[in-house]
């Protein structure tokens, strides 16, 4: 378990049970990035603060210090294998709701690592494997993901409300990142390459 993923109040907390039991409380779920993904955020942005201060000049080596540490958080996950057994093989399957908060949490992920200018493409090729994974699980019950997955601008409306209450900063403008940012032409390869693809 990456060390920045832990919590001294909550120890670690990526567990797929969060995702199974949303299945029949639709009505009471406020949509939101889950709380460790929150935490993930919050985290990286107190250290991109210090590394600011610290890499004066550097600017470029703190990006790459942001974006290692957060592709280590996604190949971690990508790489449980008792997370994707039970999500592949365990006795209650991933609903329609649990895929959705999942796909809401990777996509929280880009957003963030996008607006920080640390969204490698290496990072994205994960996030869409890991992605593709669990909806081949959720198609294997016999649903289409696309049928019952919102429009992706759904998702990225809420990540960016989330970023903006997260941070108490107001959203770029027209919802649109700085284009001199050096991840700027790997961010518009969107996660709905993988849900237009068909690739689960």
């Amino acid at each position: 378990m990456p060390w920045i993923l832990f919590s001294p109040r909550k120890g670690t907390a990526i567990s797929l049970q969060k995702y199974i039991n949303m299945e029949g409380n639709a009505n009471e779920i406020e949509w939101f990035p889950s709380l460790i993904f929150q935490e993930l955020y919050v985290k990286l942005n107190r250290m991109a603060a210090i590394a600011a201060d610290m890499f004066v000049g550097r600017e470029r080596f703190a990006i790459l210090l942001l974006m290692r540490l957060t592709e280590t958080v996604i190949l971690w996950l990508s790489q449980d294998q008792s997370f994707w057994d039970d999500i592949e093989e365990g006795p209650r399957p991933l609903g329609h709701l649990g895929l959705q908060q999942f796909y809401l949490d990777m996509k929280f992920v880009t957003c963030f690592a996008s607006q920080g200018r640390y969204l490698s493409r290496n990072l994205l090729r994960v996030v869409n494997d890991i992605i593709s994974k669990a909806m081949s699980a959720f198609a294997a019950t016999g649903m289409d993901p696309d049928s019952v997955l919102p429009e992706e601008d759904w998702f990225t409306d809420i990540a960016q409300d989330a970023m903006e209450r997260l941070s108490g900063k107001p959203k770029v403008a027209n919802g649109e990142r700085d284009l001199n940012s050096p991840t700027a032409s790997v961010s518009a390869q969107s996660m709905s390459s993988v849900r237009s693809h068909g690739s689960y």
